[in-house]
């Protein structure tokens, strides 16, 4: 079975045989090596924790809206869909689309900002490399080494979440330094299904947060009026208004929406690999530029719904006022624990060499609602 899956691969992709792991493993015939990072993302606390972690609204504001963990799901299966088209290596895409969020704080980008600035003089805090500080050192489920070990193009894909790494600083101070030993060759560009999971992950971001949006009247169908492709797909869909309930219309143009988006990034990748003449995964990794993007027109209308998000939604009054709530526990939690690591921390499970950095850890592996108990038990 697994021969058959490399002879349907481009040549394109990355190979259904990993270059390797951190700390050398027996294979198993039952799974590809992929197919065992995916599982152990799954299998991990982290990802558990994701359906505690707000997306936008605060985990405790209503049953039917995103958390981190549906929103990975979504991602997952957008990239899934696109490395199938273009014969891709299917597993990494989805893995990489699993775990780009398990570094996330609770109370969302809030709360990254908020333990960001409580870390400004112990190294600060990123979401994207605290998810590799998880799957290095944090998850602890095996006897042989720390960390999930997952394969080196998995890291790869991670780490390069946006595009090649030439800035280590932040790398060296959160991670350490050369941590990596040149197994990872950080000025070349990702794989395409990095690239695939990265681009999926805005066109869920920019299609769910919109269904989110609506449903919750934070705005109202002709607010989009203003968005281009959008105002087109409302126009069409606003005229059955009088047979179907709004909500059915919402989600009829939502996955209008993530089709158009979805054929736009097919065609124009398409474009891109014929453009820059790219033959091999060598050429990819060698690559210039992005190769899976949108079209100019698409890329407009990335920039524009996302600044009409953040105005009518990230920044709208209901929902400021309560990631505002989340911050000030951030920062609460931060210092009351500093005080006295040993009275909230399992310090023989922590890094005793830099207590900060294990006290961030632990904030950053909270779910929303153990924050807001902890914060109302100490505050």
């Amino acid at each position: 079975m697994q021969k058959n899956s490399i002879n349907t691969f481009s040549k394109l992709a990355v190979p259904l045989k990993s270059k390797g792991r951190f700390f050398k493993e027996n294979k198993t015939k039952l799974r590809s090596d992929f197919q065992r990072d995916r599982d152990r993302i799954v299998h991990s606390t982290a990802f558990r924790r994701l359906k505690h972690k707000t997306q936008v609204f605060v985990n405790t504001s209503g049953d039917h809206f995103r958390t981190r963990i549906t929103h990975s799901l979504e991602v997952s299966q957008l990239a899934r869909t696109l490395s199938k088209f273009f014969n891709l290596n299917e597993d990494l895409s989805e893995t990489l689309s699993l775990a780009h969020d398990l570094g996330h704080t609770p109370f969302g980008h809030a709360g990254e900002e908020e333990l960001n600035k409580c870390m400004k003089k112990f190294g600060g805090f990123d979401h994207n490399i605290q998810t590799i500080r998880i799957i290095l050192f944090l998850e602890n489920r095996y006897y042989d080494f720390k960390g999930l070990n997952l394969t080196l193009e998995t890291l790869d894909g991670l780490l390069k979440h946006n595009g090649p790494i030439r800035n280590f600083k932040k790398y060296d101070k959160i991670i350490g330094k050369n941590y990596f030993k040149k197994k990872i060759k950080f000025s070349l560009s990702p794989s395409l299904e990095a690239q695939i999971a990265s681009i999926s992950d805005d066109i869920a971001y920019n299609s769910h947060d919109l269904e989110d949006g609506l449903k919750s009247n934070l705005f109202q169908l002709e607010d989009l009026n203003s968005i281009p492709i959008l105002k087109n797909i409302v126009f069409k869909h606003k005229k059955k208004i009088k047979n179907y309930s709004v909500d059915l219309i919402i989600r009829q143009i939502v996955r209008e929406l993530i089709n158009v988006m979805v054929e736009d990034i097919i065609i124009n990748t398409k474009n891109n690999i014929k453009k820059t003449k790219i033959k091999n995964l060598n050429d990819v990794y060698k690559a210039k530029y992005p190769i899976v993007t949108f079209s100019k027109k698409m890329r407009k209308f990335d920039k524009k719904i996302k600044i009409f998000l953040r105005k009518k939604m990230y920044y709208h009054k209901k929902v400021k006022r309560n990631t505002n709530q989340g911050k000030k526990i951030i920062k609460k939690l931060f210092f009351a624990i500093k005080k006295n690591p040993n009275k909230y921390l399992n310090v023989s499970k922590y890094d005793k060499s830099n207590s900060v950095r294990s006290i961030c850890d632990f904030i950053a592996g909270m779910t929303d609602r153990y924050a807001i108990n902890l914060y109302n038990k100490i505050k």
